[in-house]
């Protein structure tokens, strides 16, 4: 018996098999879940990596700018799932204005797009999802810890400030919906969206000798773990909460 037995989900962010997105589908998948993806901008990407799941799910474009596809998002999973009980929102964009020591020159406009697409989105994810989740369930997001201010990762960790307090005011509004909202705060991890920010080496460096437990900057397994985790029915009373996949990073001192 798996831990997501009878399960249906909704997973964001799948754009290469180095994505923690991918690794949260292919758990589940292993875990006994039904999963139905979404991708945007290279969607024959998305399809070719979803073909090595276990089993291929459905994929659905989706561009969380696009009102359009949030209003049709119930209606074209509702084409694949008779319901979902989890959704994950793996998705986070800033220009690179926003990024790499730029902090006092980034424009507004730039600025609003890292916020709509990386904290807006998050809120606008789970209520597009609403309609599909009659029987309660759990809404997981993925975090980069926000309570302090990071190299190079400047107005990103401003929008991330920002998805952790949207975090908790879903957590009050969908409880009484019987949903659950949770965030996983990971590592840097070698992924793609990694790859995009400006001096990305310095969390290389010093991560894994900082870590408690060690830092494997290659392996998304474990925020996966707790991604699955938190979609499961063993966290019946956790909602807006944070769970730190880092190694111990964040609890310890300079």
């Amino acid at each position: 018996m798996g831990l997501l037995d009878g399960k249906r989900l909704l997973v964001t962010g799948v754009l290469t098999d180095a994505s923690i997105a991918f690794n949260v589908a292919k758990l589940a998948q292993e875990e006994g879940a039904q999963v139905v993806l979404t991708g945007f901008g290279r969607l024959s990407l998305v399809e070719r990596i979803a073909k090595r799941l276990p089993e291929p799910p459905p994929v659905i474009e989706l561009d969380v700018q696009n009102n359009d596809h949030l209003d049709a998002l119930a209606d074209r999973v509702g084409a694949h799932l008779d319901g979902l009980d989890g959704v994950v929102h793996s998705i986070g964009f800033a220009p690179q204005s926003c990024l790499g020591g730029n902090f006092l020159n980034t424009s507004w406009e730039d600025v609003a797009t890292a916020v709509h697409v990386s904290t807006f989105s998050f809120k606008s994810l789970a209520v597009a999802c609403l309609p599909l989740m009659k029987d309660g369930g759990a809404v997981v997001g993925l975090d980069f810890d926000a309570t302090k201010a990071w190299p190079v990762y400047d107005w990103m960790g401003v929008a991330k400030a920002g998805l952790e307090s949207c975090s908790r005011y879903l957590a009050r509004d969908l409880g009484k919906h019987g949903i659950r909202v949770n965030l996983v705060a990971a590592g840097p991890l070698r992924t793609m969206a990694a790859k995009s920010i400006p001096g990305f080496k310095e969390f290389e460096d010093s991560w894994p000798e900082r870590a408690p437990l060690g830092w494997d900057l290659a392996d998304t397994a474990p925020a996966a773990k707790a991604c699955v985790a938190l979609l499961s029915d063993w966290f019946p009373a956790t909602t807006g909460e944070i769970v730190h996949v880092d190694g111990g990073v964040h609890a310890m001192g300079a």
